[in-house]
């Protein structure tokens, strides 16, 4: 009996999931809804551990080693409605890509979770600026 393929390679495996994240970090900072917490960050930082962490959780070779999620967000003051427009540019960049209904669930599944962890502001605002005092982690050498 032949194993099943998991989410990694149902997505399309590395090149895929880099693509998606390429375009999905352009969704982003055109989103004024959430561009503005990301306004400090390293780029190509964020690029690359978004995509070993998508890749990891999905079944993949690669090795997240970046900071938890609650580290790495605390103090950007992030709301209820950034959280929600996140997850909605995610799944707009997942049917640019035409990832199957069933494969995105799975995805979304796997990121859900993280809501505790990122959200600290209950409030359906989008738009908030990043706090002066939040310090990004530094960029890639």
């Amino acid at each position: 009996m032949s194993q099943m393929a998991s989410l990694y390679e149902r997505l399309g495996g590395l090149d895929a999931i880099t693509a998606a994240v390429d375009s999905f970090v352009a969704r982003g900072a055109g989103d004024d809804r959430i561009n503005q917490k990301f306004a400090r960050t390293d780029v190509p930082r964020l690029k690359k551990e978004f995509i070993d962490q998508l890749c990891e959780a999905t079944g993949g070779p690669c090795a997240y080693t970046g900071r938890n999620m609650r580290d790495t967000h605390a103090g950007m003051k992030v709301t209820d409605g950034e959280w929600d427009a996140f997850f909605r540019d995610l799944e707009a960049t997942l049917d640019e890509f035409k990832v199957p209904e069933k494969e995105q669930k799975e995805l979304l599944d796997l990121l859900l979770p993280l809501r505790h962890e990122i959200v600290e502001v209950k409030s359906p605002e989008t738009g908030t600026p990043l706090p002066d005092s939040y310090q990004p982690a530094p960029p890639l050498s």
